[in-house]
């Protein structure tokens, strides 16, 4: 099995490295919420056995706010356990799997070091990477930590959003196998990280070149943020 590195930024795992599904969770109960929709599905916890990845996700799995989570560009969250190691190191207790609102925890194949297109067998299912997760009100008030917002997205750790491109079955400890990586060499964490780096517009280009030649399909939040990004 492949180790991932815990840097988050580093290049996508090569054609065939095999990581391994450590959890799969889905929401465990629909909590209070402050914000708009007055509930939230975060509240995702580890499942046992075969769960069924569907175009819009996991079997029973749900999403409370659907006018920004889920759909199919964003059928699947994982998150991978090296860095919820960094937050169990910066936030004093255990990063539990679910406690982000993952779906997928992951180990070996890194979310956030993932190319925008880059696909995933695991299970009988076969998944690609889309977006990163954008910390919202809602992930602050799960967690009860001070500035979070900010922490994460300056901690650039955000996990990645999947497509699901083969429905299939999937359970904690299948493998995860990168099956494809696109030549655009662009990782979740360079394109969040872009706005910081002051790479945007050069980052944004490789992923409008990617798609044109056929070789990706940016979901849609993705393309209109990089044709903006460019003009």
């Amino acid at each position: 099995m492949t180790t991932a590195t815990p840097d988050p930024t580093r290049p996508g795992a090569p054609l065939g490295a095999t990581g391994e599904l450590l959890a799969v969770c889905r929401v465990h109960v629909l909590l209070p919420d402050a914000g708009a929709v007055g509930v939230t599905a975060i509240d995702k916890r580890p499942v046992e056995g075969p769960v069924k990845v569907r175009p819009l996700g996991l079997y029973a799995d749900v999403q409370a706010d659907r006018a920004h989570h889920g759909g199919e560009e964003q059928a699947v969250y994982a998150y991978s356990q090296e860095d919820a190691d960094h937050w169990s190191a910066e936030l004093g207790y255990e990063v539990a799997p679910g406690l982000f609102g993952e779906n997928f925890r992951t180990r070996g194949v890194a979310a956030s070091g993932a190319l925008i297109g880059e696909r995933w067998q695991v299970g009988t299912a076969v998944l690609e990477v889309t977006q990163p997760r954008t910390p919202c009100s809602t992930f602050a008030r799960r967690l009860g930590e001070d500035r979070w917002v900010k922490r994460f997205t300056d901690a650039n750790r955000t996990g990645a959003y999947l497509r699901v491109v083969t429905t299939g079955e999937v359970r904690a400890g299948d493998a995860v196998e990168v099956v494809f990586r696109p030549s655009h060499g662009v990782t979740i964490a360079d394109w969040f990280g872009s706005r910081v780096a002051g790479t945007t517009v050069e980052v944004a280009r490789r992923l409008l070149a990617s798609e044109a030649e056929g070789e990706i399909r940016l979901s849609a939040e993705m393309r209109e943020r990089t044709e903006r990004a460019v003009r």
